[in-house]
């Protein structure tokens, strides 16, 4: 089979558009154009009920009900909300929230924002996989906690948590668990009812849909969940989140959710062996060079993060034109720092920043994952006898 370049392996940033996604979304760019909100012709009435099923296809992949989710622009909306609605609905009561140390920056800057208003928040560590200890959450519940916010799975190391375990805490001290599931639904398995999340977020972009388009899943029960919304204007998504909704995005959101949930099973085993290949790969053409970031054990199938010993991440995505890779650090004022993820994870400074993320998705092949390992290989050993030449040359100055 013929490659096509650059190989794409960044999954976790963005996926590709499902043909069968953008198939059931064409119609309503087009003939099927109307407003859900329109309620006194077809065309509105169509839209509402384009809407409603998508409502239905996203809830189900986690196992809600439709009148459960609230649509919005993205996951960083979703978690906007989830956290500083919960904590605006308390009234201006002493707040209290719990998060962790590797979520998403939508989450950790809503609660720095929440900080900066007077809300107290604990920052929970993680062990060396990037897992959180059920046990720690509930040690740090107090009487003023409102929200326990943790992620489903991470977007570097692909670590999964203990979200059932954590959620029994929760539930039993009357606490509201927030996840943001970007990374894991449509990935692995997510229950709303069986783990006792009351608020989910979650984008279409992480699963083969459209860019700008997210859900948050909010729990019905009685009294209702109270969220400060965001948006005003209109009354949309039961107050929640107003403005005009985005058919064609919620169209797409709802097939592909539908296609997850169909094919996740089949699709998860793939990924996982092709990763383990990867790996495998990678330390054959490597010996002695590669590390792996976390552990095997519960990870995302399509994720791994390895760093290599010796060699800066950046420099290695800079000799890779051909693969599209994600280095483990982040670039921050023009200077590179190491992943504030990998640092919670006890990984040190200097094999933090020699780290790349491998992110394997549905259109990835087996030849291009043995491009891969060749290519990295190859680029590796290049820099390092790089370096080993340069310190030889210093050594020889001095």
């Amino acid at each position: 089979m013929a490659l096509t370049f650059p190989i794409y392996l960044d999954y976790h940033a963005t996926t590709p558009v499902d043909p069968r996604v953008l198939e059931a979304m064409l119609p309503y760019f087009t003939s099927r154009f109307g407003n859900a909100a329109s309620r006194s012709h077809k065309y509105g009435w169509d839209a509402d009920k384009a809407v409603e099923k998508g409502r239905q296809q996203v809830a189900a992949l986690v196992s809600g009900t439709a009148g459960e989710i609230v649509f919005t622009s993205g996951a960083s909306e979703s978690n906007n909300l989830a956290i500083k609605g919960a904590v605006g609905a308390t009234a201006g009561r002493p707040a209290h929230v719990i998060t962790t140390r590797i979520e998403h920056k939508s989450v950790l800057d809503s609660c720095k924002r929440l900080e900066q208003q007077g809300v107290r928040v604990t920052y929970l560590p993680v062990d060396a996989s990037g897992r959180v200890d059920p046990a720690d959450v509930e040690r740090a519940i107090g009487d003023d906690t409102v929200l326990v916010s943790v992620m489903a799975a991470n977007n570097e190391i692909g670590a999964v948590q203990p979200l059932a375990e954590i959620g029994a805490i929760t539930r039993a001290r009357g606490v509201l668990l927030h996840t943001d599931a970007a990374q894991a639904a449509g990935k692995v398995p997510v229950d709303v009812r069986a783990m006792n999340i009351d608020l989910l977020s979650c984008t279409a972009h992480k699963m083969y849909g459209p860019k700008g388009i997210g859900a948050l899943y909010i729990r019905k029960r009685t009294p209702r969940l109270q969220l400060t919304p965001l948006i005003d204007g209109g009354g949309h998504e039961r107050g929640f989140r107003s403005g005009t909704l985005n058919v064609p995005g919620i169209v797409g959101f709802g097939r592909a959710a539908e296609i997850n949930g169909e094919e996740m099973s089949a699709e998860s085993a793939r990924l996982s062996a092709m990763r383990d290949r990867l790996y495998e790969g990678l330390c054959a053409v490597l010996p002695g060079c590669v590390g792996l970031n976390g552990s095997f054990d519960r990870r995302l199938p399509h994720n791994l993060s390895v760093h290599f010993r010796g060699v800066e991440g950046e420099s290695i995505l800079m000799a890779i034109d051909d693969v599209a890779l994600s280095s483990g650090s982040a670039c921050s004022s023009g200077s590179i720092e190491p992943s504030y993820v990998l640092k919670a994870c006890g990984i040190g400074d200097d094999l933090a920043l020699s780290s790349i993320r491998f992110g394997l998705g549905r259109f990835t092949t087996d030849e291009e994952v043995d491009y891969a390992i060749d290519k990295v290989g190859k680029v590796i050993a290049h820099l390092r006898a790089g370096h080993a030449a340069a310190r030889g040359a210093r050594a020889v100055r001095a």
